[in-house]
């Protein structure tokens, strides 16, 4: 491609320059832009990363995607305030009566257990479709979508940094939401704990009295 008309549908890119056609002009889907790139094939072969370019401030910087990946944890925690331990006294060789530390594991148990790996796969999904979505946005080299395998924090945070990059007034909105996601996280959890620990005391001050 040597020419990108005026409002064609031609997506964001590096393509050869109409004036120049040895080096590449960023064409940002509508008009050609002042920011140039040299050819890769120019240095006989070694790989050559094109500068990233800022995106006009029309092009989204958020999708639903990066909104169900950052609010997808809250899913296991709200799932943990339904769940109920019940537990059981059991006897030991020596005649005390203690709990039965396998109660633990009940349906709701391995339900939650079940509900977390079903959110790290689905947040991986999201952030590989949110990677698809900035691509097509002309975003150039987007935090790899890969980086979630590890933790949907370091995809968000990564994230960020790039589209901060290209878009410098733009794209903290997720990690404000992700704090907020981990603030209410460690709040539940430690009533949840609460009542949790709560019930043990209770049931071993049962069964001493008993």
């Amino acid at each position: 491609m040597t020419y990108a008309p005026h409002g064609s549908a031609t997506p964001p890119g590096w393509y050869p320059d109409p004036a120049f056609p040895q080096q590449l002009r960023w064409w940002d889907g509508v008009q050609w832009t002042p920011h140039l790139a040299p050819f890769a094939g120019q240095f006989m072969g070694q790989s050559l990363q094109v500068p990233r370019v800022p995106i006009s401030n029309q092009t989204p910087v958020y999708n639903p995607f990066i909104w169900a990946l950052t609010l997808l944890p809250l899913v296991p925690v709200l799932l943990l305030l339904t769940w109920q331990p019940e537990f059981r006294l059991i006897t030991t060789r020596q005649g005390a009566t203690t709990l039965d530390p396998l109660s633990i594991y009940s349906g709701g148990y391995i339900a939650l257990q079940i509900s977390g790996f079903l959110v790290w796969a689905v947040g991986i999904l999201c952030a590989y479709m949110d990677h698809q979505r900035l691509t097509r946005s002309g975003v150039i080299r987007p935090f790899h979508w890969a980086w979630c395998f590890l933790s949907p924090m370091v995809y968000i945070i990564g994230r960020t940094v790039i589209v901060r990059k290209v878009a410098p007034d733009r794209g903290l909105a997720p990690i404000w939401a992700m704090i907020g996601v981990v603030v209410v996280s460690f709040i539940v959890t430690g009533v949840w704990m609460t009542n949790f620990m709560s019930q043990i005391y209770s049931q071993i001050g049962y069964s001493v009295s008993a």
